[in-house]
C-alpha cells in the first residue's frame, strides 16, 4: 500500500492542539460548570473506589482523536496495485552442447564426467533466470534434448534425464561427434533475434564420427556471429572407468584423448575461449568465468493497475465518530 497525497499527513498536526486544548482549558471549563460539593477535608474519600465511567471518562475524546486520524489517512489516497515486469532482453540466446558419449561415465571427476557436468551446467542455467538456453546432447550423432527456453524448470528437467547410456541401448551410435554437436546447436541459433548468441561445448574426446568437421561446424558458427566455448572435460593422463563385465562392473584405467588443439581453433575462429577441466572445481570455475563474461542487458518496463483503498479508512472513521456519539450521549453523558 502507497499514500498518493501523503502531505495530508500534516493535518495530523492539528491534534497536537486539540489535546493541549482539551486538557487545559476544556476540562478546566466543565468544572467549574458541574455541580461541586464543599469539604473541609476529603480524607475520608481516599479510599472510595473509583467507577468504571470515571476511568473511561476520556474515552470518547480518544475515539475522536482516531477517527480525524482516519479521516486523514482516507484523504492521502491510500492504494494498492498489482504490477508486472515487461522485460525487451537485448542479451543472450545460449545453447549447451554436452557429450554423452560412454567415456563420460569416467570417474576422473566426481561422481563422474557427465554427473558433474550436469551438476555445473544445472547450477548455470540456474543463475541465468533471463535467458534463453537450449540442450544439444551428442555422442556419435547429435540431436537436440531442449530446444531455448526461458522454461528453465522444464529445461533442468531434461538435463536431469541425460544419461550416457543411449549409445549403448542403440538410440545413437556411441563415438564422439564435435562437429555435428557443434552444427546442431549453432542450428538452434539460427532464428535468434538476439544480440549476443553463445554455444558451450563441453566433450572428453576427439572428433571421431559425423559427416560435418568440427571446423566446418565453427565457420558456420563464425558466419552466424555465434560465439562458441569450448571446455576439455578429464585428467591429463589416464581416468577410471567403469567396465562392465558379467556379473558386476571391473574398473580400469583409460587414456585421455582430448583434441586440444581442434577445440582451441574453434574457439578463436568464433571469438570464444578454449578451457581445460580437469576436476569439478575447476569445471565450476569454466562455468562461473563464462557466467561473468557473457552478462544479459535488458530493459525492463512496469505497468501497474491501481486501486483504490480509502474506504475502509473512511468507514473506519464513521464506525469511531458513531461510537464517541454514542458513548458521549448515553453512559459517559455528563449532566
Amino acid at each position: 500500500m502507497e499514500f498518493t497525497q501523503p502531505l495530508y499527513f500534516l493535518c495530523l498536526l492539528l491534534l497536537v492542539p486539540y489535546i493541549l486544548w482539551y486538557v487545559l482549558w476544556r476540562n478546566r471549563g466543565k468544572r467549574k460548570m458541574e455541580a461541586s460539593l464543599t469539604v473541609s477535608d476529603s480524607f475520608a474519600y481516599k479510599d472510595a473506589p473509583v467507577s468504571w465511567r470515571v476511568r473511561l471518562i476520556h474515552l470518547p475524546m480518544l475515539l475522536r482523536c482516531l477517527a480525524f486520524a482516519a479521516i486523514v489517512c482516507a484523504l492521502a489516497r491510500p492504494q494498492t496495485h498489482n504490477a508486472w515486469d515487461e522485460r525487451s532482453v537485448e542479451g543472450i540466446d545460449i545453447m549447451l552442447a554436452i557429450d554423452v558419449s560412454t567415456s563420460m561415465l569416467a570417474e576422473d571427476l566426481r561422481p563422474n564426467r557427465i554427473e558433474a557436468a550436469k551438476q555445473v551446467a544445472g547450477e548455470f542455467i540456474s543463475d541465468r533466470a533471463n535467458d534463453n538456453i537450449g540442450l544439444t546432447i551428442f555422442a556419435g550423432e547429435a540431436f537436440t534434448q531442449c530446444p531455448m527456453t526461458t522454461d528453465h524448470t522444464s529445461l533442468l528437467n531434461m538435463l536431469k534425464g541425460v544419461r550416457t547410456d543411449i549409445a549403448a541401448q542403440g538410440v545413437i551410435s556411441d563415438g564422439t561427434a564435435i562437429g555435428m554437436g557443434l552444427a546442431n546447436a549453432v542450428s538452434r541459433l539460427k532464428g535468434s533475434k538476439a544480440k549476443s548468441k553463445v554455444v558451450i561445448l563441453l566433450t572428453d574426446g576427439s572428433n571421431n564420427m559425423g559427416d560435418i568437421s568440427p571446423m566446418t561446424a565453427a565457420q558456420i558458427a563464425k558466419s552466424m556471429n555465434v560465439r562458441v566455448y569450448t571446455i576439455g572435460v578429464g585428467t591429463n593422463k589416464v581416468a577410471r572407468y567403469p567396465m562392465p563385465v558379467a556379473g558386476g562392473v571391473q574398473y580400469v584405467n583409460i587414456p585421455v584423448e582430448i583434441d586440444t588443439k581442434t577445440l582451441k581453433s574453434i574457439a578463436a575462429m568464433s571469438e570464444g575461449n578454449y578451457y581445460r577441466a580437469t576436476n569439478t572445481k575447476e569445471l565450476r570455475q569454466i562455468y562461473h568465468d563464462i557466467d561473468k563474461l557473457e552478462k544479459t542487458k535488458m530493459n525492463v518496463k512496469k505497468f501497474s493497475k491501481r486501486y483504490e483503498v480509502y474506504q475502509p479508512f473512511a468507514a473506519l472513521a464513521v464506525l469511531l465518530l458513531l461510537l464517541e456519539m454514542l458513548l458521549r450521549l448515553t453512559v459517559l453523558r455528563r449532566n
